[in-house]
C-alpha cells in the first residue's frame, strides 16, 4: 500500500509538473529555433544544455554550407538569424535567395530565388517568419526581398499562389501615398499572432522618404487587416506633435529592427525610428510622435495601449535599434511582466509591459537649443537613472587613447595633400563634445556613442528564468557636421550639387568620398554612364534603396553633377526640389591613422545586467585588434554587429566582432570559454538547435562590414 501511495504521489507530481510547464515562460519551442531570435518574446534563449560550461571547449565544426550570392567587386553582407524547424534550417544568402538545408548535415534541400524585378535596393535580410500548417494550407515561410514580401511553401520552396499577388505582396501598397514614389523594404521579420503577420519596414532617412506605418496582414491572403499610423493623421493621438500637413509629406518613424509579442495577452511591442530627415527637423517642429517610441499595441486590432517616446524630435539619428525583450522581474516582492528596450545611446529602459509604468526612475533633462536656422530642438530629453548606461556617454580630452597620432575621420578629406592632417587632439579641440543630445552644428559635433550604438540591431539577450540581460555594445565616437545647402564654403552650386548634398551626402560623405564600406562617388563617372547612375538613383542597387520620390528632372540633375556634367540652372528642378536648408557635410567614425578608435579601449564590450535590481553583474571586452600590440591592453574589444544567444547550459554564444571570430562565454562570470576563427565576419546573431539529441550552434559568416571581406558561408558547430 505504501508503494502504491508513493507511485500515486509521483504520478501527481509529474502531472503537476507538466501542467506547470504550460505556464512556464521557458517554452518547448526553445529547443528548436522557430522564431527570429528564438521566440516571440525575443529572449535569444534556448533550453538546450548539452553544450554547457564544462563541455563547450570541445566544440568542432559539424558542417559548412556555401550559400552563394557573392558578386566580384561588390561588398555584400549576410545578417540572417536562421530558423530551424523539424530538422530543417532556413536561411538567406547575400543575394537574398532563400534556402533550406538538412540541419544535421548542411545538405541543400531547395533554394528560392526572387524574380529579377526585385533585384534592386534590396539591403539585407536578418530573418524569417514561420507559420505552421493550418488544415489544407501548407506551412509557410514569410520572406522579404526588395519591396516584396513572399509566402513560401516550407516543403518545396515555391511561392504560395493564394497569398497576395501569386505568392507575394508589395510593401509599398497601403501607405496612403503613390506606391511608385515610395522606397520600402523589410530587412527584419515581423511577428505572427493568430491569423495576422504584423510587419515593420525600412524606409529612407532623407527628405521625402516613405512613412513607416505598421501594418498587419492576413497570413493566408495577404490583405491588410489593420494599420497603425506612426505619423498620426487628423483626429489621431499625436497629430498635434507635428505640423498640420506633415502626415502627407514627412517620412520615417518606421519600425525596422523587429518587434516582440506577448501571445498570452495579445500585445505587440514595437520600437520605432527617427523621422526623416534624420539630421534636420526644421520642417517637422514638435515632439514627433510616434517616432523614437516603444509602442504597445493590441495585436488583434492595432489599438494603442501605451507608448513611451525615448527621443523627442530626434535630430541625432537615435532610432531604436533592436527588438525589445519580454520577461518577468521581481520588484518589491512582486512578479511584474516587463519589457526592456536597449538604445543606441547605451541605455536600457524597463517598463511594466501591461501599464507602461517605468520600473526605474526616468529624468527629463534640459538641453540647449539648436544653432541651425529653422530648427526648433526639443527642450528636454528622457534618460533612465538605472541601469547605468552600458556605453560611455561623453568623450573628454582625457579619454583619448593616443592624442598625438594623426586623425582620420571618414569625412576628413584634404583638398591640399601637402597639408598634414590634424592630430587626434587637434581635431577633438575643433569640435563640440558635450555628451548626449547636444544639437548638431556646422562646426562638428561629437556623437558618442556613435550612429551605430551603443546597442545596434543584434539586440540584447534576456534570460527568462532570472531577468538578466546580456548586451554587446560599441564604443566608437562619430563626428557629424552640417552645412547650408547651396555650395561648399560659400561657393555657388548648381541644383544637382544641392540635391546631391541633400540626398547622397548622408551616406556617401560630405565630399562624396565614401563612408565605412559605402562606396565613394567621386570617381563613379569612370565606372558608370550618366544613364546608369540615374537608374541606380531611381531604383537602388545592393544595399542602397532607390529614390523614386525624386522626379526625372531631379534625378537627371544629380546624375549629371556626379558625372561632372556642367549644366545651367534648371528652374524646373528649383521649383520641385525638397526644400531643406541644411545637408550633411560630414558624418563618420573618429579614428586615428591606424584605423583605431580614438577613445581608450575597450572598443567593444559584453555586459550582464540584472534587471531586477538594475545592477551590473559583469562587463568584459568583446573581440580584439590583433595589430594593437599594446602590452597594457591584452584584450581591446572591437566594433561589433550581431547579437548573443544564451542557453540553459550556462553558455552565451556571440560572433559579431571585427576580428572575425565566434566565441562562447560563461554566463555567470563573463569568462571566455571557447573561440574559433570564421572564414568571414559573423555579423549576425547565431542560432542553436538539436537534431536527434545532438545540439548545434550555427552562424552566418557574411562579412562585409568594418572593412572586412564578404563571405557566403554558414557554419554549424557541435560537440566531438
Amino acid at each position: 500500500m505504501k508503494s502504491e501511495k508513493t507511485l500515486l504521489l509521483l504520478m501527481c507530481l509529474i502531472i503537476f509538473s507538466c501542467a506547470k510547464d504550460k505556464e512556464n515562460p521557458v517554452k518547448a519551442y526553445h529547443t528548436t529555433w522557430q522564431h527570429y531570435l528564438g521566440d516571440p518574446e525575443q529572449t535569444h534563449y534556448s533550453t538546450l544544455q548539452q553544450i554547457d560550461t564544462s563541455t563547450v571547449a570541445g566544440l568542432e565544426l559539424a558542417w559548412s554550407y556555401k550559400s552563394g550570392g557573392l558578386e566580384e567587386g561588390r561588398t555584400t553582407q549576410i545578417q540572417t538569424n536562421p530558423l530551424i524547424i523539424d530538422n530543417v534550417l532556413y536561411g538567406v544568402n547575400a543575394a537574398l535567395e532563400l534556402f533550406a538545408l538538412n540541419a544535421a548535415t548542411g545538405e541543400e534541400i531547395w533554394k528560392f530565388k526572387p524574380p529579377a524585378s526585385n533585384d534592386s535596393g534590396l539591403g539585407v535580410n536578418r530573418g524569417l517568419s514561420f507559420l505552421d500548417s493550418q488544415g489544407a494550407e501548407p506551412g509557410r515561410i514569410f520572406f522579404s526581398s526588395g519591396s516584396s514580401l513572399f509566402a513560401i511553401n516550407i516543403t518545396d520552396g515555391e511561392p504560395i499562389s493564394s497569398f497576395g499577388n501569386n505568392g507575394s505582396i508589395d510593401l509599398r501598397d497601403g501607405l496612403g501615398r503613390d506606391p511608385q514614389q515610395l522606397s520600402v523594404v523589410a530587412n527584419t521579420p515581423g511577428v505572427i499572432h493568430k491569423n495576422l503577420l504584423i510587419q515593420g519596414t525600412r524606409v529612407g532617412e532623407g527628405p521625402g522618404s516613405s512613412p513607416g506605418h505598421i501594418r498587419a496582414y492576413n497570413v493566408l491572403t495577404g490583405a491588410i487587416e489593420w494599420t497603425f499610423h506612426t505619423i498620426p493623421q487628423p483626429g489621431e493621438l499625436g497629430y498635434e506633435t507635428w505640423p498640420k500637413e506633415a502626415y502627407k509629406t514627412v517620412g520615417g518613424a518606421n519600425s525596422w529592427p523587429g518587434m516582440a509579442l506577448d501571445q498570452k495577452r495579445g500585445l505587440v511591442y514595437i520600437p520605432t525610428g527617427s523621422a526623416a530627415f534624420d539630421w534636420y527637423g526644421g520642417d517637422r517642429a514638435g515632439a514627433n510622435l510616434f517616432a523614437n517610441s516603444l509602442l504597445a499595441l493590441d495585436a488583434n486590432t492595432g489599438e494603442r495601449k501605451w507608448h513611451f517616446q525615448m527621443v523627442h524630435h530626434d535630430t541625432w539619428d537615435r532610432d531604436l535599434p533592436a527588438p525589445p525583450n519580454l520577461f518577468e522581474v521581481e520588484k518589491d516582492g512582486e512578479t511584474i511582466p516587463a519589457v526592456a528596450q536597449v538604445t543606441k545611446s547605451g541605455h536600457v529602459f524597463v517598463f511594466n509591459r501591461i501599464t507602461g509604468e517605468s520600473l526605474f526612475p526616468i529624468e527629463e533633462k534640459s538641453y540647449p537649443s539648436s544653432p541651425l536656422v529653422g530648427e526648433e530642438s526639443y527642450a528636454t530629453q528622457p534618460l533612465p537613472t538605472k541601469p547605468k548606461p552600458f556605453a560611455r556617454q561623453i568623450l573628454n580630452e582625457t579619454d583619448l587613447y593616443d592624442p598625438d597620432r594623426p586623425a582620420f575621420v571618414d569625412d576628413f578629406v584634404d583638398k591640399d595633400q601637402n597639408i598634414d592632417p590634424p592630430t587626434v587632439l587637434e581635431k577633438f579641440k575643433g569640435i563640440t563634445s558635450k555628451g548626449q543630445f547636444i544639437p548638431i552644428d556646422t562646426i562638428g559635433t561629437m556623437l558618442y556613442p556613435g550612429a551605430d550604438g551603443g546597442a545596434e540591431w543584434g539586440g540584447a539577450a534576456l534570460d527568462p528564468r532570472n531577468g538578466i540581460m546580456y548586451v554587446n555594445s560599441n564604443e566608437m565616437a562619430w563626428i557629424v557636421r552640417m552645412r547650408e545647402v547651396g555650395g561648399s564654403d560659400g561657393e555657388e552650386s548648381n541644383p544637382g550639387q544641392s540635391l546631391a548634398q541633400i540626398h547622397c551626402a548622408r551616406c556617401h560623405g560630405g565630399e562624396f568620398q565614401g563612408l565605412a564600406g559605402i562606396p565613394e562617388l567621386q570617381t563613379v563617372k569612370d565606372r558608370l554612364s550618366v544613364d546608369s547612375i540615374a537608374t541606380v538613383i531611381k531604383s537602388g542597387r545592393g544595399a542602397m534603396p532607390g529614390m523614386p520620390n525624386l522626379n526625372d528632372n531631379e534625378i537627371r540633375a544629380i546624375s549629371n553633377f556626379i558625372s561632372g556634367i556642367t549644366e545651367e540652372t534648371d528652374h524646373r528642378v528649383e521649383e520641385t526640389s525638397v526644400k531643406v536648408p541644411y545637408a550633411v557635410a560630414g558624418f563618420g567614425r573618429f579614428k586615428d591613422d591606424r584605423g583605431f578608435p580614438v577613445v581608450k579601449p575597450p572598443w567593444g564590450t559584453l555586459n550582464a545586467i540584472d534587471l531586477n535590481s538594475g545592477e551590473y553583474l559583469w562587463t568584459v571586452p568583446l573581440g580584439h585588434e590583433e595589430q594593437l600590440n599594446d602590452p597594457n591592453i591584452p584584450v581591446s574589444g572591437t566594433e561589433n554587429y550581431g547579437g548573443p544567444v544564451i542557453t540553459a547550459g550556462g553558455v552565451l554564444f556571440i560572433a559579431a566582432t571585427k576580428d572575425e571570430k565566434i566565441r562562447a562565454f560563461h554566463m555567470k562570470t563573463g569568462q571566455q570559454l571557447w573561440e574559433d576563427n570564421l572564414p568571414s565576419g559573423g555579423y549576425a546573431t547565431p542560432a542553436t538547435y538539436a537534431v536527434d539529441g545532438k545540439q548545434y550552434v550555427v552562424i552566418a559568416c557574411g562579412g562585409g562590414k568594418m572593412g572586412t571581406s564578404s563571405g557566403d558561408e554558414y557554419r554549424a558547430y557541435t560537440l566531438k
